[in-house]
């Protein structure tokens, strides 16, 4: 049979040549199974080799084309068929392409036929004249090797060879039919960046080509070589781990299994699987095996992709990542030089996102592909398909609630960043930087790039003199940002954008601003308390005015360390201020603040205070005068009606500015003890609103602590607990000693509501001994002596409220205005059946609560003398405490009062009387959602024989059977759509039943729905 074929694509003539005939073999498939050959879901590649292997044999050759991605398994394939090929008797000849190869034309053909060429002739490319004489001379050695016996030709990796093999090879494969010849060829298909040339049979007709594409390994057969590998114990996180890291890519997987081996020798935990923590970074895979596979991916990929591939890794190292719940994966945030904090810099890798509003995967994603590209300076639309085509392979998914990509597993991740320099990678959040800000995204979008740079003249920092990524001066991108992040309650963020403002060269005066605002965020965040940059702050500041301030900030974070005396100590090194009386005003009227933490200092510094007013009244401003008629309404020498007054008064006169915070605390202060809420509430409005008082100023507190002090006198517990459920945070690294105003508060709401047990395990770690003596510790013992005494534990709360009356004598507070600590001992005592000690501490009471005179004090006192002393004339005390209470809209008071009478009318056998009095108070109970006075009112129903004709009106006992069946799936995280659907009610039955839900448990948020369900608290019996 003849062979006289012109070779269009070259253009020469191949010479006649017969091949010798060879018997012809039995056509049953030869190439084994997959098991066998060691492959994994590889059954259609190896049924076509076996039966392309037997046509050949029979004497009809064709061109086999394999095409996969880097690491798919082409190379596996070409060994099986070569090994199945000879030992069929067939001859092999084998070539492997490869970039490094020498570039001659038809370099690649001649080292496949022409075992005997000198390879240095391989440099001498064939002028264009001399090809066709070439390309003949190697297709008759094809002849001459196929006349001799069957042949096998296999080439690897052709698409690195040069082109005039390639078209060398084409032109052979359409004459290979007749020819006992079978060629095999892998070629790399993956979607790259850079448009790649056209495959070997792009032109090449149906029949003389047989195209095959490898897929990547299923998630079945990625944990069958897990298993064979690590054993067939290994857990199920190993197991997901493993099969992500590999992304079904052979390569990569068998890689990683052989750094595991090594980093794990034994492979296997006591329980017989392998060790419990799979690793999330490359460095702690030793050999390196998996790193250098993936750095092979990505030079197969070219420079273009590995650029996306690292730029993609970087930005998505730059920010938390949430896994499918919703929860943030361990070991998949950034492993750069810094941290991130939620909502910092590409949070969700979305160009401007700062979690504002819901997602929109489809254009979140359209989104940052679009800012990959142009960040790379790629074609967006080769961007978005190499994106595509990455999330197909598995090496890349899409993240949950975004949609953007991000790699399947940090050890990916890391192994595409491993070995670039940082001095790229500070260079594209440079340009990120700057692309952002062009694009109009948020400040916080801008500065979380800033974040992973050096600050310009550091060591290795790219940045451009002066400029975030050429644009704005990076210092006020970064304050922009904490702004940003701090109105929007996030300031962990917040400060660490402060941080990395600092590391950048700032004027003196700027600098000490920006310390400033990062002790403030740092004030009730961390064990410092701001402490080191306050100090810093205070060291650069040169005015007077400005020291002064710098001052007082950072005394008021040490005073609120428990730190007094070092608070004084800084105002003193100040120095004389003759030259400044407000100046020196002001660290007089700070001083008074700090000393309230210490009994000893208060004491001192209000005796001098008293003594300059007498040396100087013209002196003492009106902020320091409102402070010594706080300190003698405090100690009792004062009325109500005369305090209020004298406040009034000083609140007319002037004051310069610096001050007036001062003033306003404490008149707000003064107007809470005075039962005057509504003044009180003004007050501290003003103080909050329009001074800008920011957290380190010293009345910031004491303007806090009156708002929730007058709450409390309204009975507004939900809202008390709803006020200070962020408030009650310490340093993770502190001593849990806590024992402020909110927390106080907070007992003492949780106790009224019924959920005593939450309030238990809230203080259950605080040690009294270890905290600091103050007047917040007074009122933290009274708060736990009114949840002891709720609880039926007289004897405790009986001592809580005298270690609190003990200790109030030692800051001179005789007065009951701030915790009438006589009066709840007293009701301890007649509980233990202790009447004589009661009834003293009841009169004692009652002699402070007729020199102060209000009717909150008055009313508790008469009511709690009313019951110690019994009989007719405790009738008369009691019915007085009714009368002087109601109407007043103090019902915390009123309840109690009206209980007592009402059971005393009961004993002396009224209780015809008695039942109005008690119905009334269990109504105005209900009203305040109080659950335990709502319970005492009850009872005491009971004991005068009468029941209620309607159930209770608060309290999970008060649901109906359908309130509460749609209060329990709210709880479950059902929706009212879903309610609806589910009970077969239409929406606005849902949405009334649960309007009338949250009235009667005191809730507002459908978050709290579960935990006051499922509260200890049982209904009143």
């Amino acid at each position: 049979m003849a062979y006289h074929e012109t070779d269009h694509e070259i253009g020469v003539t191949v010479g006649s040549i017969r091949p010798r005939r060879h018997p012809l073999v039995s056509a049953t498939p030869s190439i084994p199974g997959p098991g066998s050959a060691g492959l994994l879901e590889r059954d259609g590649a190896l049924e076509l080799l076996a039966a392309e292997t037997d046509r050949a044999l029979n004497g009809s050759g064709r061109l086999v084309l394999f095409r996969a991605p880097t690491g798919t398994g082409r190379s596996a394939l070409l060994e099986v068929a070569a090994e199945q090929g000879a030992k069929l008797g067939m001859q092999v000849l084998r070539a492997h392409a490869s970039a490094d190869c020498p570039g001659a034309l038809l370099a690649l053909v001649q080292r496949l036929l022409d075992a005997e060429s000198d390879p240095g002739d391989l440099h001498s490319a064939p002028q264009t004249l001399q090809l066709s004489s070439h390309s003949s001379r190697l297709w008759r050695l094809l002849c001459e090797h196929a006349a001799a016996s069957p042949l096998l030709i296999t080439v690897e990796d052709v698409h690195l060879a040069d082109q005039a093999s390639r078209n060398w090879l084409t032109e052979a494969a359409r004459r290979l039919t007749g020819m006992p010849v079978l060629m095999v060829v892998t070629e790399r298909g993956q979607y790259d960046i850079t448009p790649p040339r056209a495959g070997l049979a792009y032109s090449l007709p149906p029949d003389t080509v047989r195209m095959h594409a490898l897929a990547p390994l299923s998630r079945s057969a990625a944990e069958e070589l897990v298993r064979a590998a690590l054993g067939p114990d290994t857990g199920d996180a190993w197991l997901d781990g493993c099969v992500r890291a590999g992304a079904g890519n052979p390569l990569l997987l068998h890689s990683l299994l052989d750094d595991l081996r090594a980093v794990f020798p034994y492979g296997a935990s006591d329980s017989g699987g392998p060790e419990p923590r799979l690793p999330e970074r490359c460095a702690e895979l030793y050999p390196g095996a998996f790193v250098a596979a993936v750095s092979w991916w990505l030079k197969s990929a070219g420079h273009e992709s590995t650029l996306v591939a690292r730029a993609l890794a970087e930005l998505e190292g730059s920010a938390p990542q949430q896994n499918d719940e919703g929860r943030q994966e361990d070991g998949e945030q950034g492993v750069g030089e810094r941290g991130f904090p939620d909502g910092a810099g590409t949070s969700d890798l979305r160009p401007g996102a700062a979690g504002h509003g819901e997602p929109d995967p489809g254009h979140d994603f359209v989104d940052f592909v679009d800012f990959l590209a142009e960040l790379t300076g790629a074609d967006p639309d080769r961007v978005a398909g190499w994106v595509a085509a990455m999330i197909r392979l598995g090496l890349l998914r899409r993240a949950p609630g975004t949609g953007v990509p991000r790699f399947a597993h940090p050890l990916l991740r890391g192994a595409v960043l491993d070995g670039w320099p940082r001095s790229h990678r500070q260079s594209l959040h440079h340009r990120a930087a700057e692309l952002r800000r062009r694009r109009g995204d948020g400040a916080e979008a801008v500065a979380g790039h800033l974040l992973r740079t050096s600050p310009a003249g550091a060591a290795g920092g790219t940045a451009p003199p002066g400029a975030a990524g050429g644009g704005a001066p990076v210092d006020r991108a970064l304050l922009d940002a904490a702004a940003e992040a701090s109105r929007a309650g996030r300031t962990d963020a917040a400060a660490l954008y402060l941080r990395r403002a600092l590391d950048e060269p700032l004027p003196r005066e700027r600098r000490s601003a920006v310390l400033t605002e990062l002790g403030e965020l740092e004030f009730t965040t961390q064990r410092t308390g701001g402490i080191p940059r306050l100090a810093e702050a205070l060291r650069l500041q040169e005015q007077p005015r400005g020291r002064v301030l710098a001052a007082v900030n950072l005394g008021n974070a040490l005073a609120n360390q428990g730190r007094p005396h070092a608070a004084l100590d800084v105002l003193r090194d100040l120095g004389p201020l003759d030259a400044e009386p407000v100046l020196a005003r002001t660290v007089q009227t700070a001083s008074a603040f700090f000393s309230d933490h210490d009994p000893e200092i208060r004491r001192a510094v209000h005796t001098r205070l008293r003594e300059r007013a007498e040396r100087s009244p013209d002196w003492i401003s009106p902020a320091l005068r409102a402070l010594l008629i706080r300190h003698r309404a405090a100690a009792g020498a004062l009325s109500a009606e005369s305090a209020v007054e004298q406040i009034r008064q000083l609140l007319a006169a002037p004051e310069d500015p610096l001050l007036v915070p001062y003033l306003l605390a404490t008149a707000a202060a003064v107007a809470q003890w005075a039962d005057a809420p509504d003044d009180a509430e003004r007050l501290v409005r003003a103080g909050l609103t329009e001074h800008l008082l920011t957290p380190l100023h010293p009345v910031h507190r004491s303007l806090l602590d009156s708002r929730a002090d007058t709450a409390a006198a309204r009975g507004q517990y939900q809202w008390l607990l709803e006020e200070t459920a962020d408030k009650l945070r310490t340093p993770a690294d502190a001593a849990r000693t806590g024992v402020g105003n909110f927390l106080a508060h907070r007992v003492i709401a949780l106790a009224e509501c019924g959920r005593a047990a939450e309030a238990e395990r809230l203080i259950a770690d605080i040690d009294v001994e270890e905290a600091k003596d103050s007047g917040e510790l007074n009122r933290f013992l009274y708060a736990r002596g009114v949840l002891r005494a709720s609880v039926g534990d007289p004897a405790g709360a009986l001592a809580d409220f005298r270690e609190c009356g003990r200790r109030q004598p030692g800051r001179d507070v005789e007065s009951l205005v701030i915790t009438p600590w006589r009066s709840a001992a007293a009701e301890c005592l007649l509980l233990l059946g202790e009447t004589p000690q009661a009834l003293a501490l009841a009169e004692e009471d009652s002699r402070y609560a007729a020199a102060w005179g209000t009717p909150r004090v008055r009313g508790r006192a008469l009511r709690v003398l009313g019951a110690a002393t019994g009989g007719r004339r405790g009738l008369e005390l009691t019915a007085e405490a009714v009368g002087i209470l109601r109407g007043t809209s103090l019902d915390v008071e009123l309840i109690p009062a009206l209980v007592t009478h009402g059971l005393q009318l009961t004993a002396a056998g009224q209780p015809r009387r008695a039942r109005p009095l008690l119905r009334e108070a269990a109504t105005a109970a209900e009203r305040l959602g109080s659950i335990r006075l709502s319970g005492s009112a009850e009872r005491a129903l009971r004991a005068s024989g009468s029941r209620r004709w309607n159930t209770s009106l608060t309290g999970p006992g008060s649901l109906t059977a359908g309130e509460r069946r749609i209060a329990a799936l709210a709880a479950d995280g059902r929706t009212n759509a879903e309610i609806s659907e589910l009970l077969h009610l239409a929406l606005r039955t849902v949405e009334t039943h649960l309007t009338s839900t949250y009235r009667k448990l005191g809730i507002r948020r459908r978050v709290d729905l579960r935990a006051v369900l499922n509260s200890d608290a049982q209904e009143p019996a």
